[in-house]
Order: C-alpha cells, then sequence, then structure tokens
C-alpha cells in the first residue's frame, strides 16, 4: 500500500521527498539513483541499470570517472572559487585544452554554467558584431529556456506563457534551404541551428544541408551559430557535429558533457567578433570556477587519451544496426535514425510504456515527445551493454506489441 509520502506508477513505489518541494516543473522517472560507473547506475535499492540516458547527455565520458575525480578532489582541497576578474593556473589550463579541440578559427573563448548561457552569449556576441536584431531559427530547434535561447526555441509550449519574447525571430523549416533563403533580409543578422536536432528526436540534416547553410552565411554576410551543446564532443563520431559535413560556424556554443556533470558551458567565437565586444558587456560570477576548470581539463583529457571519438563512431554504429535489426522485426517501430552515440528509435505509438517497462528490466532511456526514444549512452559504453540493451528493448518491443495486438 502507497502512504500520503509516494505515489504508484504501476509497479513502482516513487518517493515524493523532492516533489513536496520542488516547483513542478519535470517529467520524473520512477526511480531514485544512488551511484554510478562507466555506463551502469545502480538505485537505493541496489538494482543495476544500463545507462542510455546519461543525464540528457552529460555523461559523456561515463559516470565518476577516476581522473575527473581526483582533479576535482585536488582542486577542492585548494581553491574553490575564483572569479574571472583574478587569474588562476586551472582555468588557464581549460582554456588551452578547449583551444586544442576548437574547430579552426573559433580561438577566442567565453566560460559559463550551462548550454543556455552559452546560447545567450553567443546572441549576445552576434547582436553586437552584425548590428542586426533579426535571428532565424529551425522548426524543431531546441536552444534552451532563459528568455533569449528560449526566444529562439520553437516548441510553442516552452514559448506561449511567456510572450512576448526577443523580436525579430524567424523559424523556418530544418533542412529547407529554400525557406531559409526566402526569410532572409535586411534584418537578419544572425542564423542559429543544431546540425543534428536533438530534443526535436536526433533529426538529421539533409545531405548538403549544413553545407548550404555556412555558404549562405558567409555570402550574406550573416553570423552562423552551431548549438553543439548536445551533439558536441565526440558524440556523432567527431568531436563536433559540424565535422561531419566539413562546416566551421563563426560562433559555437558546448556544454553537457564538457565538466562530466559539473555544470559549464563554453561559447566558441571568432576572434573578429570577440573583438566586438567591450569589458562588462557580459560576464558571469561563477563561470571558470577552478572546480569546473579541473574537472574540463580531466573531461577533455579522457576525450582524447581513451579514443572515444573514435569508439562513439565505432560503437554508434553497432548500435544503430542492432536497432534497425529491431525495426526489421518489430513493426511497432516506425524509423532508426541518429549518428555515432546519439540514436533515436520512433514508435508507431506513445512510448511511455516502452520506458517504464525499461525501467523495470533494468534499462534507462530518454524520450522525445510522446513517440520517440532517445538513446544518449556514455561514449565509454561496451558493445556487451549494447548487445544486452538490444535485448531487453527486444523482449520490451514484444510485449507492447502483445498489448496492443500489433501483428508481425
Amino acid at each position: 500500500m502507497c502512504d500520503e509520502s509516494c505515489e504508484l506508477y504501476g509497479d513502482f513505489k516513487l518517493s515524493l521527498n523532492e516533489d513536496s518541494f520542488l516547483v513542478n516543473l519535470y517529467q520524473r522517472f520512477p526511480v531514485t539513483l544512488d551511484r554510478g560507473q562507466d555506463a551502469t547506475i545502480w538505485d537505493t535499492d541496489g538494482k543495476e541499470y544500463i545507462d542510455c540516458m546519461g543525464g540528457y547527455g552529460v555523461a559523456i565520458i561515463g559516470h565518476c570517472n577516476k581522473d575527473v575525480i581526483n582533479a576535482i578532489t585536488y582542486q577542492m582541497n585548494k581553491l574553490m572559487v575564483c572569479h574571472m576578474s583574478t587569474y588562476h593556473d586551472s582555468r588557464l589550463q581549460f582554456l588551452s585544452k578547449l583551444n586544442s579541440i576548437a574547430p579552426v578559427n573559433l580561438g577566442r573563448i567565453f566560460l559559463s554554467n550551462s548550454g543556455a548561457e552559452s546560447v545567450e552569449a553567443a546572441l549576445k556576441f552576434s547582436r553586437k558584431y552584425s548590428q542586426k536584431t533579426g535571428v532565424i531559427s529551425m522548426h524543431g530547434g531546441y536552444h534552451g529556456k532563459t528568455y533569449g535561447a528560449l526566444s529562439v526555441t520553437y516548441n510553442s509550449k516552452y514559448r506561449k506563457s511567456f510572450s512576448p519574447l526577443l523580436e525579430g525571430i524567424k523559424f523556418v523549416p530544418f533542412g529547407d534551404i529554400s525557406s531559409l533563403t526566402e526569410a532572409i533580409d535586411e534584418s537578419i543578422g544572425t542564423v542559429i541551428v543544431e546540425p543534428i536536432q536533438g530534443e526535436s528526436g536526433i533529426i538529421m540534416p539533409p545531405e548538403g544541408y549544413v553545407r548550404s547553410v555556412r555558404d549562405i552565411c558567409t555570402e550574406k554576410k550573416i553570423v552562423l551559430i552551431f548549438d553543439e551543446i548536445q551533439t558536441g564532443l565526440g558524440r556523432t563520431g567527431k568531436m563536433w557535429a559540424g565535422q561531419n559535413w566539413s562546416t566551421v560556424p563563426d560562433i559555437m556554443c558546448i556544454a553537457k558533457g564538457i565538466a562530466s556533470g559539473i555544470p559549464t558551458g563554453v561559447t566558441f567565437v571568432k576572434d573578429e567578433i570577440a573583438k566586438c565586444m567591450s569589458l562588462g558587456e557580459h560576464s558571469s560570477t561563477f563561470a571558470g570556477n577552478p572546480i569546473s576548470c579541473s574537472a574540463g581539463s580531466a573531461t577533455i583529457d579522457a576525450i582524447i587519451k581513451g579514443d572515444l571519438v573514435s569508439k562513439a563512431s565505432d560503437t554508434g554504429m553497432y548500435f544503430k544496426n542492432r536497432l534497425v535489426e529491431l525495426k526489421d522485426k518489430h513493426p511497432i517501430i516506425r524509423d532508426v535514425r541518429g549518428m555515432g552515440m546519439m540514436l533515436a528509435l520512433e514508435s508507431r505509438f506513445d512510448v511511455r510504456d516502452i520506458l517504464m517497462d525499461g525501467i523495470k528490466n533494468g534499462l534507462l532511456m530518454l524520450y522525445s515527445g510522446r513517440t520517440i526514444i532517445r538513446l544518449l549512452p556514455p561514449l565509454v559504453m561496451k558493445k556487451e551493454q549494447v548487445s544486452t540493451a538490444i535485448e531487453i528493448l527486444d523482449a520490451i518491443l514484444s510485449e507492447e506489441e502483445k498489448r496492443r495486438n500489433v501483428k508481425r
């Protein structure tokens, strides 16, 4: 029996200790996590899960990497606070490592605390440089929920309660070059795009699209921002998703996995754009603190030393091929798509029961809307874990088809 401190979700009992205090803003999964290692997580009852959620893509080098823990611990015992108005060796080291992996010509860096803050900085830099208020974003684009980032986020359910947002925003269909070209007028100074759309369900760009967006922005002297918050740091099998199409933006935003769970955002900027900003026009109290910088440096080292970009490509291809096998076997699956360790499984029906059955069977997964399962596992996931995840999904899909009376 469930008392007043919990709710019943099927066979799950979910503690309301957090929910009694939090503003009700999150879809909650009925599991209380306790610890993690690499691509495995355990709950407070000791149950083990294969983690295809990855903290919404944050655990890119896996949970509790020892080198990251050591770097954080070492720094915490020395200095935990160091504002950007003074210098610090851990920040210099982090900036140097960021510069070493940055796309060519994106040599200036602004540090912040989240993906949304990274986008906010990018929009301000572009506005100051272009001196134009118009921004083109994409149908299905997701860039965050602070006011500027929300203004260029497409989904009306996030926007409708907070209008008016920034003026001059136009949305065009993702993948449609003609619509982009037609939307450009004298007011447009910025185009912002995810090379692969994450929140909308791992939506891949048509062949040649990303390169064409770059060419149009170059021709029209428009600042191009890539939001690589979900696609960056090896997730797609390249360090940066834009590299899959040999394309470099003018500004690039990253966050999520860059510091292995310590809140950190990074905005890479071309030198000529960075030079337009004046002292004090943008800043952050917590940005570039010694803890996040130490974690970030250790994370970059782990990606490079572990050859995790290549592993994401290899393991991701294996994972995708196994998902395609499931699609061929299960008519409930409409589509499989993605690149590297950024994958999606689209169902013909609501995926809630599949997600809940995954939790019952030791598999954590994400969603994108009602019908899409999103998979953002750590890049360190082993193929053996992928195979086990596929076996679990296979059984779950079979049961779902029985429930829905779907015939093979």
